[in-house]
C-alpha cells in the first residue's frame, strides 16, 4: 500500500496544472441554427455545461491532454468527438435531428464511449423509465431490461438473473464500487433503493477482466444520480400510491454546486402492506424500507473526487404460507431486517495526456432475521403462544426481538487504474482491485462460519482504433483467499477477453466479443452445515469445490436508420465446474438434504428485436423484442432458475404541446411462454400474458415543472406464477392487477 501511495506522490509532482477554455457552438446540421439547452460534457473529466439560447458554450479550467467530448440533446443524434486540449479554435459542432433515444456514454466499460462506438454490447435504462411501467422495486424494475430477470420472494425481495445466471454469479456494482451483502442466499435482495440511481447498465456475460471473481454471469452496474452543473441549484419532491399494497413511495432531493464544490442529497421512505391477487392476499409479503444518500464532490483543474453515502434500513416480511388477510404495514415473524452502509470515493487526477482513478469503497451489512420462538425477552409464555398461533402483527419497533440469525459483512474494496498516454491508434489502462471482507456472526444460528476474504486482481486492457474496425482485448490474473477456523482455500485463475465491432455495411454493426470469467465458489457452498429457514432445506457444503471457469462468445449484429431499428444477440456460454445443489432425499429436522455439487454446463440462446418509429410519425414508436435462454448440464438435465422464453410488444406515444412537455402513453403486452426445461427438483410453469398501459408527461405549476405518470400492470388481474418466484413451490401467485399514480414536483 505504501508503495502505491509513492507512485501517487511522485506522478501529483510531476503534473503540470495547465488551465485551458474550449468554446463554441452547437447548431442543427438541417437548419444551422443554434440549438438551445443541448448538453455539452467530457465524461472522463466529469465537466460539461449547457449550451445557451443561441447554442454558444465555454467551459473552463481544462486540464492537458486529450478527452472524449460528448454532445446530446433529445431529438438529436448524440456526437462525440476527442478533443486534444489545449485549443485555440472555437468548436463548431453540427447535430443531425434523429427520432431515436438519446444515446448515453457507457460507464460500466472502462474506456467512457458511446454505446455505438463500444466494442461490447451493454444494456443501458434510465430508472425514470424503468419507473414508468409500474414497477414496484428496483429488482422488479430491472426485469424489463433485455436478457434480465428477477428470482423473487413476493414484491420486496429479488435477485437480478442475467442470461439464467444469478447470485454470485452476478456481481451488482453501486457508486463505483461492488456490492458486497451475503448475496449468496436466495432470499438475500439488493439492498437497493431506486432512489438516487439515475440509470442502470448490463454487462451480459464474463466481465471478470474488469472485475475479477463473481461477474462470471455479468454485472448490474447502477449509476448514481449525477451532481448538479456548475453553478445550478435544483431540488425535487416525489410521491407514488400503489393501489394493489395500498403502499407508498416518497422520495425528496436537494443538490448545489458552485465553482469547484457540489453537495447532493436524498431521503426516501416505502411502505408496503401484502400484495393481492385475483384471490387473496400473500401474507407477509410486506415490507418497510428507509433510505439515505448523501454526496460531496471537488474539482479543480487536474483533480476531482467525489465522496457518497448510502443508508439503507430494510424490514421485510418472509412469506410462508397464506394465512391473516391484512393491510397492515409491520412485517410478522418470520422477517429480515437488513441496514446497509455503503461509503465510497471516487478520485481522478490528470496528468499530460494521463491519468489516474482510484476508487474505494468500505460497506457494512447488518443482516438479521427473526423468528418464531425468538421474540421478546419480556413476555410471558402466554404472551408468545398467542402472537404466534394467531399471527398476529406486531409493531417491531415497540418490542425487543431477539435474532435467530444476525451476520455483520465488512468489506474494504479498492480499484486503481492508469489511463497510459495514447498512443497512435492504442488506448490502453493497467490496473489493480482488491477486497478484504470479513464476516462475523452474532446470532444463535448460524448460516456462514465466522471469516475473511481477501482479493487481489491486476488486470491490462487495450482499445484499437483502425480505419473500420475497433479492437479490444485484455488479460488478467486474481487470487483470492477464504480463510475460517476450520478451513483455508485459496483460488486463482487467468482470464482474458478479445472482441472487435465494425460495419459491415451502411447502418449496419456487427460485434463479435469472446471473454473468459469465473467465480471462486463462496462461503456457503464451501461450509454450510444446517437449516436454511429462508429456503426451507438443509444445505451441506462441500470444501473440496473447485473454481467456476467460464467461456462465452457473444454475436452482435444491429441495423440502424432515422426510423428503424433490429437488432440480433446470441450468446453461448461453456461453464466448466457449475456449482449447483441437489437434494440427495434424506431428511433433517423435517427438512430436505441438498448438496453441493458440480458439474459442467452450458447456457445458450439470446435476444431478439425491432424499434419502429414511421416518418413523419416520429412520435409512434413500436417495440417488439424476444428473449430465450436454455441452460444444460453437460451429464444431462438442465439447471434451475431458467427464466421462460417471453415476448415483448410495446406501442408509446411521444408528444409535446404547449402546456406539456415530455409527454407519453403506452401499452404493453408481455407473453411469457411456459417453462418446461426443468431441473430434477422442479416443476414446470404454464404459459401467461401480462397486458400494462401508462401514460405520463411535465407541465408548469407555480413556475416549476410538476410531472405526473399514471400507470397499470396485469390490467387484467390474471392468475399466474412466475417460474423465478420462491412462491411457486407453495403455488402462491404472483401480484394481480396494480395501478400506480406519481408526481415530481422540481425546483
Amino acid at each position: 500500500m505504501k508503495s502505491i501511495l509513492n507512485i501517487l506522490l511522485c506522478l501529483c509532482i510531476s503534473n503540470t496544472f495547465a488551465q485551458n477554455i474550449i468554446s463554441g457552438q452547437i447548431t442543427d446540421k438541417a437548419t444551422t441554427q443554434g440549438i438551445a439547452f443541448a448538453d455539452v460534457y467530457f465524461p472522463q473529466l466529469d465537466k460539461g455545461i449547457i449550451t445557451d439560447e443561441n447554442g454558444y458554450f465555454k467551459i473552463e479550467n481544462l486540464p492537458n491532454g486529450t478527452y472524449k467530448l460528448v454532445c446530446s440533446l433529445i431529438g438529436y443524434e448524440s456526437y462525440a468527438q476527442n478533443i486534444s486540449i489545449p485549443t485555440y479554435t472555437s468548436l463548431q459542432i453540427s447535430l443531425s435531428p434523429s427520432a431515436i433515444e438519446i444515446e448515453e456514454i457507457i460507464v460500466s466499460t472502462p474506456f467512457h464511449k458511446l454505446q455505438r462506438d463500444n466494442v461490447m454490447k451493454v444494456e443501458h435504462a434510465k430508472m425514470e423509465d424503468l419507473k414508468t411501467s409500474g414497477a414496484v422495486t428496483l429488482s422488479e424494475g430491472i426485469s424489463n431490461i433485455a436478457g434480465v430477470e428477477s428470482i423473487s420472494t413476493g414484491v420486496s425481495i429479488g435477485k437480478p438473473v442475467i442470461r439464467g445466471l444469478s447470485s454470485n454469479r452476478v456481481l451488482v456494482y453501486t457508486q463505483g464500487v461492488r456490492l458486497e451483502n451475503q448475496q449468496f442466499g436466495d432470499e438475500h435482495g439488493l439492498g437497493i433503493n431506486d432512489a438516487g440511481i439515475e440509470s442502470v447498465e448490463v454487462i451480459k456475460g464474463p466481465a471478470s477482466l474488469l472485475y475479477g471473481s463473481d461477474a462470471l454471469g455479468g454485472v448490474l452496474y447502477l449509476n448514481p444520480e449525477k451532481f448538479a452543473q456548475q453553478n445550478e441549484t435544483h431540488g425535487d419532491l416525489s410521491a407514488t400510491y400503489f393501489s394493489n399494497t395500498r403502499g407508498y413511495n416518497t422520495n425528496a432531493g436537494y443538490k448545489t454546486s458552485a465553482n469547484n464544490f457540489k453537495f447532493l442529497i436524498r431521503g426516501s421512505l416505502t411502505e408496503h402492506s401484502d400484495y393481492k391477487t385475483a384471490d387473496y392476499r400473500v401474507t407477509n409479503t410486506r415490507f418497510r424500507e428507509q433510505d439515505l444518500k448523501t454526496g460531496f464532490g471537488y474539482q479543480s483543474t487536474n483533480f476531482k473526487t467525489e465522496i457518497r453515502y448510502n443508508l439503507n434500513n430494510s424490514k421485510l416480511g418472509i412469506p410462508e404460507e397464506i394465512g391473516i388477510q391484512s393491510t397492515n404495514k409491520a412485517p410478522l415473524l418470520p422477517y429480515q431486517e437488513i441496514t446497509n452502509h455503503i461509503f465510497s470515493s471516487k478520485s481522478s487526477i490528470f496528468f499530460e495526456n494521463s491519468s489516474l482513478d482510484i476508487n474505494l469503497g468500505f460497506l457494512y451489512n447488518d443482516r438479521r432475521e427473526f423468528e418464531d420462538g425468538h421474540d421478546h425477552e419480556h413476555h410471558d409464555e402466554d404472551e408468545e403462544e398467542e402472537d404466534h398461533d394467531d399471527h398476529e402483527d406486531h409493531d417491531d419497533e415497540d418490542m425487543d426481538f431477539h435474532p435467530a440469525l444476525q451476520m455483520k459483512l465488512k468489506t474494504f474494496n479498492y480499484d486503481v487504474k492508469y489511463h497510459l498516454p495514447t498512443f497512435g491508434k492504442f488506448e490502453t489502462i493497467v490496473g489493480v482491485q482488491g477486497m478484504n471482507q470479513t464476516n462475523t456472526n452474532y446470532g444463535e444460528e448460524f448460516l456462514i462460519p465466522d471469516a475473511t476474504t481477501n482479493d487481489i486482481g491486476v488486470l491490462a486492457t487495450s482499445h484499437i482504433h483502425f480505419e473500420k474496425i475497433d479492437v479490444q482485448l485484455g488479460a488478467r490474473f486474481d487470487t483470492r483467499n477464504i480463510s475460517t477456523s476450520d478451513l483455508d482455500k485459496s483460488f486463482n485463475s487467468f482470464n482474458g477477453a478479445f472482441g472487435f465491432k465494425t460495419d459491415i455495411l451502411k447502418n449496419t454493426s456487427l460485434r463479435l466479443n469472446i471473454a473468459s470469467g469465473f467465480r471462486a465458489p463462496n462461503l456457503a457452498e464451501l461450509t454450510s452445515d444446517g437449516s436454511h429457514h429462508g429456503t426451507n432445506r438443509y444445505e451441506i457444503g462441500n470444501p473440496n469445490l473447485k473454481n467456476e471457469q467460464n467461456v462465452q462468445t457473444d454475436l452482435a449484429l444491429e441495423f440502424k436508420n432515422d426510423h428503424f431499428e433490429v437488432f440480433a444477440n446470441g450468446f453461448y456460454n461453456i461453464v466448466n465446474n457449475y456449482i449447483y445443489l441437489s437434494p440427495n432425499g434424506d431428511y433433517i429436522d423435517n427438512d430436505p438434504v441438498y448438496l453441493y455439487e458440480q458439474n459442467n454446463a452450458t447456457l445458450f440462446g439470446g435476444e431478439f428485436g425491432l424499434h419502429f418509429h414511421p416518418h413523419p410519425l416520429d412520435w409512434l414508436h413500436f417495440e417488439s423484442s424476444f428473449e430465450t435462454v436454455t441452460g444444460k448440464q453437460n451429464e444431462g438435465g438442465h439447471l434451475p432458475l431458467i427464466p421462460a422464453n417471453n415476448f415483448k410488444n410495446t406501442i408509446r406515444l411521444e408528444f409535446e404541446k404547449n402546456w406539456l412537455s415530455k409527454g407519453f402513453a403506452f401499452v404493453k403486452l408481455t407473453s411469457t411462454l411456459s417453462q418446461k426445461n426443468i431441473s430434477s427438483f422442479e416443476t414446470e410453469t404454464p404459459a401467461y400474458n401480462l397486458l400494462s398501459a401508462g401514460l405520463g408527461g411535465e407541465f408548469n405549476a407555480f413556475k416549476n415543472k410538476l410531472g405526473f405518470n399514471i400507470s397499470g400492470s396485469n390490467l387484467t388481474n390474471k392468475k399466474y406464477i412466475n417460474h423465478l418466484s420462491r412462491l411457486k413451490t407453495d403455488n402462491i401467485y404472483n401480484m394481480g392487477r396494480n395501478f400506480n399514480i406519481g408526481l415530481t414536483y422540481k425546483f
